[in-house]
């Protein structure tokens, strides 16, 4: 059986577990379960903190594992992503007392506060920056303050608790994680990696399209279609009505709305558009 590692815990868990469900696998009901079993699908799914997942699937313990970019590079373990997944985006920054006006060269010899060590050491070396890194487990905002740090590197989202703090940010990201796909960095691919990495795509596909269905006279066609033109080309339909034609598309769900009103100003009407619950491309 294909054994995935899936996190038991915070931010990851939730979104993995239901883009597994969503993908067509089961999926634990009770939050104390270590291990569930998908006979139908061949999988044997592991509930593991999401920091040790890139551990275990670098040690080739297990096949394949979820979680974050941030943590797969912080590890340094033999496992490299096969695909983002779509959620969990963070930004990783740097961060100094306000008014300090910091650069990135400017951290050489600084004492910087994160959880993230190894990640951080990459990014200093690839930049020709030695620092001293201090390894806390939460709350690195605090730690300047508390004169434990000269500097803070840490997830960032809307800044508002380093402002609490008397921090502000500077240079560039160190870097932009989310939520991935992992394997063993020089094993050959597992059997059942393809079905799984095609399912995954289908609900990231489903999540990021919509379907939109019109009605279009045939001489206003190709104006609509220039709006629509879907993943290869539209559907073109003929009506029982006599010139008209029903054309089916997918359309970026972002887009949705300034696509319904191209549609009508290139003459179309009777435009629905509806949610993919599976695709596959």
């Amino acid at each position: 059986m294909l054994k995935i590692a899936v996190p038991n815990k915070g931010s990851l868990a939730e979104a993995a577990t239901g883009m597994l469900k969503e993908a067509g696998y089961r999926q634990r009901n009770d939050p104390k379960d270590l291990v569930l079993v998908d006979d139908a699908n061949g999988v044997e799914f592991y509930y593991l903190r999401p920091r040790d997942i890139a551990v275990y699937v670098g040690e080739g313990t297990l096949d394949l594992g979820i979680t974050g970019r941030d943590m797969l590079l912080d590890s340094a373990a033999e496992a490299s992503e096969v695909m983002a997944l779509g959620f969990g985006g963070t930004r990783f920054r740097f961060a100094a007392p306000g008014g300090s006006a910091m650069t990135v060269a400017d951290l050489d010899g600084s004492r910087i506060a994160t959880s993230y060590p190894g990640l951080v050491a990459t990014y200093l070396s690839n930049h020709g920056v030695t620092a001293r890194l201090i390894h806390l487990d939460g709350a690195v905002e605090s730690s300047v303050r508390l004169g434990v740090a000269d500097v803070i590197a840490d997830v960032v989202e809307t800044g508002t608790t380093l402002k609490r703090a008397g921090l502000e940010l500077f240079g560039e990201s160190i870097l932009e994680s989310e939520g991935i796909l992992i394997q063993h960095r020089d094993r050959p691919a597992p059997a059942g990696l393809d079905l799984l990495v095609r399912r995954l795509s289908g609900v990231l596909t489903a999540r990021n399209y919509l379907m939109v269905d019109y009605n279009v006279p045939q001489e206003k066609l190709e104006a609509a279609c220039l709006v629509t033109p879907g993943l290869d080309a539209p559907t073109v339909s003929p009506l029982a009505k006599a010139g008209w034609v029903a054309v089916r598309a997918m359309i970026p769900a972002k887009e949705a709305q300034r696509i319904m009103d191209d549609l009508w100003d290139a003459g179309a009407d009777a435009i629905l558009v509806t949610n993919i619950h599976a695709c596959r491309l």
